[in-house]
Parts: structure tokens; C-alpha cells; sequence
């Protein structure tokens, strides 16, 4: 299993100097995976949780790229309907290709009605465009000479029953975010099942999880996977290699965009779980 990180580029801390600094620090402590967020107006609704400046993630993206050698990059999620699938295509297959093949395409249907209203893109066919612009996009990656041989991972966010269906269907992984485990538990076994319906392999376990370190234990049903102590945190992605998750995005990101002036304070929550996660070796002194 592999642990991503959920960069942040939205928010009044947020400038190319914080993006440049986060994505090598990921990097630099171990990480497979750095993604970003999607948003193209901020309307009231989406500026609540996610205010300017917003970073558009595939520029951002482009730019990283540059500035980091090993780590894949990656959106979480990239809200389908908001571009023609054509451009999707496009833009995705050439970010994979300039990276040198380390693209992940999260997607997802989005949820903010402002800003449909904005874009001029029907909220309540928000589903119906996803998977329309999903097979789009898939038909036009086949053609591989114009847009490349490497087939690039779709990862499929969505909690609702529909949006483990869209997984199975026309996912390569199955991209659920925020949630507590014994939900995740459940929802894992009705994907199997799904698949199992329409005999089709299940898709890859790749879930954004919270992470919120605590000094004591934080308890009750409504926990969210990836908060409390280190040890419960760890004991979470203990669980998710039991469930057979593939990769696991920590998202240190509590809704306050205040948080984002304050990036040291996520970094070292990374750092705790870096060090846990792969501690380094011991020493021929610690080993005898």
C-alpha cells in the first residue's frame, strides 16, 4: 500500500512559493502521490470551504512536475463536468506525457450548485455528464498515437451508491473521501458486490483520508478515519491494508482556510506519519 498527500492549493496561505515548498517536502519525505483540488469559480458556496486564490490543478500540476522527479501528481478530484472531455483528454494525456508518466486523473461529479449555475453546466445532470464525459474521454485515450500508449489511472471519487456504480464501471480505482472506517468497511463490501453484479473486476481501494493528530485518543462512531493519536492513525492504514487498499491520500485539510497560513503545522503531521509509516533503518549498534 501507498500513502499520497492532498497539497493544498487554494487559500489565502497559498502562493507558487508554499505549492513549491509543500510538493518537495512530499516528496522529499517518501511520499508516491501529491494531488490537488479542482474549482473554477469561486461562487459563495464553494468559497466557504475553499476561498482565492484557486489554483486551477492542471497548470498547477504542469508546473510541479517540473519542480519534483519521482513523486506521481494527481487531482482529487477533478470535477468532470466543468470541461469539455476532449480537453480533459487532451490536457491530461499531455501532463502525463511531460511528467514522464506519473499522472493520476481523479474525478469526481462535483457538488457546488453556484458555480454549475456559474459555468452554465446543469447541476441535476451532473451524474449523467460525468459518466457521458468519463466514456468520452476513455474513447479518445484509445487512440494511441495522438494521445499516448500509457493508459493513465481513472480513480472514481463519489460516497453515494451511484458513484460506486461509475467506479465499477469506468474506474480503475475507487477514490471515496473522508470517511470512517467501519463505513469504509461496508461500502467496500457493496463495491465487491456491484462488480460482482455486472461481472466486472472490482476496482482498486484508493481513499482520501482525513489526518488530524491529536494528543489523546479521539473516540465515538463519528471519527473519521485518519484522526487522533499516531497510533490510532497508524491503526487506521493498518485496517486499509487489510481491506486491500492500494493507495491511501492523507488530507490534513479541517475546512478552517486559515489553516492554510499555517502549512508547517500539516507538514510535520506528515512528517509523524512518514517516520511511522517507513521508519528508517537501524543501525548495526541498534540491531546488536
Amino acid at each position: 500500500m501507498k500513502l499520497g498527500v492532498n497539497l493544498l492549493n487554494f487559500g489565502p496561505g497559498t502562493d507558487p512559493g508554499a505549492l513549491r515548498g509543500g510538493a518537495q517536502t512530499i516528496e522529499g519525505l517518501g511520499f508516491d502521490l501529491l494531488m490537488v483540488s479542482d474549482h473554477i469559480v469561486i461562487t459563495p458556496d464553494v468559497a466557504e470551504r475553499y476561498p482565492a486564490p484557486f489554483y486551477e490543478p492542471f497548470s498547477t500540476l504542469s508546473w510541479l512536475a517540473g519542480l519534483t522527479t519521482r513523486i506521481r501528481l494527481g487531482t482529487t478530484v477533478l470535477i468532470t463536468p466543468y470541461r469539455h472531455p476532449l480537453l480533459t483528454a487532451r490536457t491530461a494525456a499531455n501532463l502525463d506525457r511531460l511528467s514522464g508518466g506519473r499522472l493520476v486523473l481523479g474525478v469526481g461529479v462535483g457538488w457546488a450548485r453556484q458555480e454549475f449555475a456559474a459555468l452554465g453546466i446543469p447541476f441535476e445532470q451532473r451524474g449523467r455528464l460525468t459518466d457521458d464525459h468519463l466514456r468520452d474521454i476513455r474513447a479518445a485515450w484509445a487512440d494511441t498515437a495522438s494521445y499516448g500508449e500509457r493508459r493513465i489511472p481513472l480513480w472514481v471519487g463519489g460516497n453515494s451508491d451511484a458513484g460506486l456504480r461509475r467506479a465499477v464501471r469506468l474506474g480503475d480505482a475507487w477514490h471515496p473521501l473522508r470517511c470512517t472506517m467501519p463505513w469504509l468497511r461496508e461500502a467496500a463490501d457493496r463495491l465487491r458486490s456491484v462488480a460482482e453484479e455486472q461481472r466486472l473486476p472490482v476496482p482498486a481501494l484508493a481513499p482520501r483520508i482525513a489526518l488530524r493528530l491529536t494528543a489523546a485518543p479521539v473516540e465515538g462512531p463519528r471519527r473519521l478515519a485518519g484522526e487522533g493519536t499516531i497510533d490510532q492513525v497508524m491503526d487506521d492504514l493498518d485496517q486499509l491494508r487489510l481491506l486491500g487498499a492500494e493507495s491511501v491520500v492523507l488530507d490534513h485539510y479541517n475546512g478552517d482556510p486559515r489553516e492554510t497560513c499555517h502549512p508547517q503545522v500539516g507538514r510535520q503531521a506528515l512528517a509523524t506519519v512518514a517516520a511511522h509509516f517507513n521508519p528508517p533503518p537501524r543501525t548495526g549498534t541498534e540491531q546488536s
